[in-house]
């Protein structure tokens, strides 16, 4: 039987920002979440980028870690225990690009008790028909949220919904920057400047009838609040929860 995707609580952390299940220790307020999103997660361990990045620029900053992880199996086994108990309901984010290892790893999670849904996170300028073949071979018992970039929202966002997906995401946009090394770095862009472009695809989203889950440059509780007068159902929040002081989301 499906199970269905709820939000007690219309605020959630964005995958990649607080590890790979709640730590009480963080310092987080975690009960002012609906939910808690894991890292992403790929099948086989991930090592770390060898020339890793942080990169800052006026409204924001550019980070490139190569999203390092130690594969499904061995985050479920050490971390399930602490899903079970969480007070909060677990979004698992798993890297999906290949899709016979994404329904692998879908099916691995469908007997975990409190992971009530699966983010499914793509790799940039992948085809849309991949995407929907990974809904096709996914779809099952946990409710499957697709994380796409701005540019696929609107377009793809209507077909995976009809396919059978409970909810679409906003993924964190992509960019490029000079190093101090003067050398071309790639990364996930953060910061409060790209809350302008995700506010107007959350509200085109809402008036094309997706269940939109809005993120991108949620930095203040007014951002989230306006995320959801916009029509979206809950909000991701990332790098504000690494510097509480200077921000309140």
């Amino acid at each position: 039987m499906k199970r269905d995707i709820y939000f007690s609580k219309p605020i959630m952390n964005a995958a990649g920002s607080l590890g790979f299940a709640p730590d009480p220790r963080a310092g987080i307020p975690f009960d002012r979440f609906g939910a808690f999103i894991t890292n992403p997660i790929s099948l086989r361990p991930r090592l770390p980028t060898p020339q890793p990045a942080l990169i800052e620029f006026p409204g924001g900053f550019l980070l490139h870690t190569g999203l390092p992880n130690p594969g499904l199996s061995a985050v479920i086994k050490k971390h399930s225990a602490r899903w079970n108990r969480a007070d909060l309901p677990i979004i698992v984010h798993l890297m999906a690009d290949r899709p016979e290892e994404t329904m692998h790893m879908v099916r691995m999670l469908e007997g975990i008790e409190n992971v009530m849904a699966v983010e499914l996170g793509f790799a940039p300028l992948l085809a849309d028909d991949i995407i929907l073949l990974s809904l096709e071979m996914c779809l099952g018992e946990v409710p499957l949220i697709f994380s796409l970039p701005v540019e696929q929202v609107l377009s793809l966002g209507p077909k995976l919904i009809e396919g059978g997906a409970s909810a679409i995401s906003i993924a964190c946009p992509r960019g490029a920057l000079m190093s101090d090394k003067n050398k071309l770095t790639t990364g996930r862009v953060y910061g409060p400047s790209i809350f302008p472009q995700a506010l107007n695809t959350v509200r085109s989203a809402a008036m094309s009838g997706i269940p939109i889950i809005g993120a991108g440059g949620v930095w203040t509780e007014k951002d989230a609040a306006d995320m959801l007068s916009a029509g979206a159902m809950a909000v991701e929040t990332d790098a504000s929860l690494w510097s509480p002081k200077e921000a309140s989301a």
